[in-house]
């Protein structure tokens, strides 16, 4: 997974805010999952760079932080003294009691205490009631592991990761069971999918001097469609190229190749159409093929349909291992959502 970098702070233009329905799949923290539809606004993200404004349709997952609250900073790191200085093990178990009561949002204020060299935490220290030990207890009693920070993230694209503060209260989720209102401290993080077009046709111009899924550079054609595990795309397609990192053979959308003197094109190897089709085994050199995000590498039956197996933004591409510059041609793929 990339990270994101500062150059990503472009998508500070101004972008026109519009509510979208989507589908969210939510993983709480009490270990329920909440699967269902909401209205989502475009989300103003605060970053330590600036506020960004991000379109909902661009954001596939969040992931929520424990959150900080200045207004306990200073009552979290007296407490923290207390336990490291005090040998008194009756007013330390107290302070180790008020210090977990304060909840996670305290949590930030006690690594920063942790973290300080000048506070100088006794390795030795054999007592229960420890500034570790209440941090430990802490993100325990709430469910978080230890990968989650205070920090909100959120996935662009299903390529970028980026931190901030993603300030909502709640979601309104619509399940098959009726209404839910859930509260973001009770989220652990959640999916978002917009559809882009669904059952409307998507046209996009393959060309094999740019879109081989070779070249590190570009090759990939990104087609801002999101897509979801389990959903069906029709792909058709039609054109002609011709591959001069393959001696100048002619290809099809669907690989069936023939060489630069022939006069007729030879199937590709898993040819085959509708249930017939081959989806296991490797892609032809000349076809188009897809993936979502960063996932693998998938051939596309352009005679039938194409069951997608994870969520995120559709990639599409024609598959050769060499990238040539000199390869002509272009195909005309056309994607529809079912």
């Amino acid at each position: 997974m990339k990270v994101f970098s500062f150059f990503a702070l472009a998508l500070t233009c101004q972008f026109i805010y519009a509510q979208k329905v989507a589908e969210v799949n939510l993983d709480l923290l009490d270990g329920n999952q909440i699967k269902g539809t909401t209205t989502l606004n475009d989300v103003e993200f605060f970053t330590s760079y600036g506020k960004l404004n991000i379109p909902i349709s661009k954001i596939s997952n969040v992931k929520i932080g424990f959150g900080k609250d200045a207004s306990i900073a200073d009552k979290t790191k007296n407490l923290c003294k207390i336990l490291t200085s005090s040998s008194n093990e009756e007013i330390k178990k107290t302070s180790y009691a008020d210090l977990v009561k304060l909840g996670p949002k305290c949590l930030f204020y006690i690594q920063e205490f942790i973290d300080d060299p000048k506070n100088n935490l006794a390795t030795e220290d054999v007592s229960d009631y420890t500034v570790d030990a209440a941090y430990n207890e802490i993100r325990s009693s709430s469910n978080y592991s230890n990968d989650v920070s205070f920090e909100d993230e959120i996935l662009i694209d299903n390529t970028y990761t980026m931190g901030g503060t993603y300030n909502f209260s709640k979601l309104d989720v619509k399940t098959e069971y009726g209404n839910l209102s859930v509260p973001k401290d009770k989220i652990k993080k959640f999916e978002i999918f917009i559809s882009s077009g669904t059952n409307n046709a998507n046209n996009f111009k393959l060309n094999a001097n740019k879109h081989i899924s070779g070249n590190n550079n570009g090759g990939w054609l990104k087609t801002g469609i999101q897509v979801k595990a389990g959903q069906k795309i029709s792909v058709t397609a039609n054109g002609e190229i011709t591959l001069a990192s393959l001696s100048n053979n002619k290809y099809k959308p669907d690989g069936s190749s023939k060489g630069a003197s022939a006069t007729s094109y030879t199937p590709p190897y898993n040819g085959g159409e509708g249930d017939e089709y081959d989806a296991g085994g490797y892609a032809s050199y000349g076809q188009i093929v897809f993936k979502v995000g960063e996932g693998e590498l998938n051939k596309v039956n352009v005679k039938g349909s194409n069951k997608i197996k994870s969520s995120g933004m559709l990639y599409i591409s024609i598959y050769e291992t060499v990238y040539n510059a000199s390869n002509s041609g272009s195909y005309q793929v056309n994607i529809k959502l079912n």
